[in-house]
């Protein structure tokens, strides 16, 4: 399996996990985002009905990477083909990944705002999406020079 392959598998498979989380596990995600002690606020369904659109963003992404994998489609055998799609996967992580970072910088949970990038599940999500980025981003580069 030469390098690209396993990074649209793991981009498959990271984007279809997300899916999973926010749009069919959102009672679980809510739980990641809001402190125990608010979640009977009125607003807490709302956040959890929300965040399934995060979920609808994502599968797309995922079965766009799995198609590229499995079908090889006449489209994906040009380079620039190749270069554009591993730079739009490169850019879908850092864009998630980017988003924590302010986060972060504030310390994570504050009160009750925010969530804690650095522990848990939000840890672990932060630091995939930073991987995985470099991971597109070098295969961008590889087909780029």
């Amino acid at each position: 399996m030469r390098f690209s392959d396993f990074v649209l598998l793991l981009n498959a498979l990271w984007f279809g996990a997300a899916f999973i989380q926010f749009s069919i596990a959102q009672g679980n995600t809510l739980k990641i985002l809001v402190p125990r002690e608010e979640r009977g606020n009125p607003i807490a369904p709302t956040l959890s009905a929300s965040v399934a659109f995060l979920g609808a963003i994502n599968l797309p992404i995922g079965l766009l990477s799995l198609y590229l994998l499995v079908a090889r489609p006449a489209f994906f055998q040009a380079i620039e083909a190749q270069l554009a799609l591993f730079l739009f996967f490169a850019a879908c992580h850092f864009s998630q990944f980017a988003y924590n970072l302010p986060v972060l910088m504030r310390g994570g949970r504050v009160g009750v705002a925010y969530w804690p990038v650095l522990r848990g599940p939000m840890l672990r999500i932060f630091v995939i999406d930073a991987t995985l980025f470099v991971a597109n981003a070098v295969v961008a580069m590889v087909l780029g020079s």
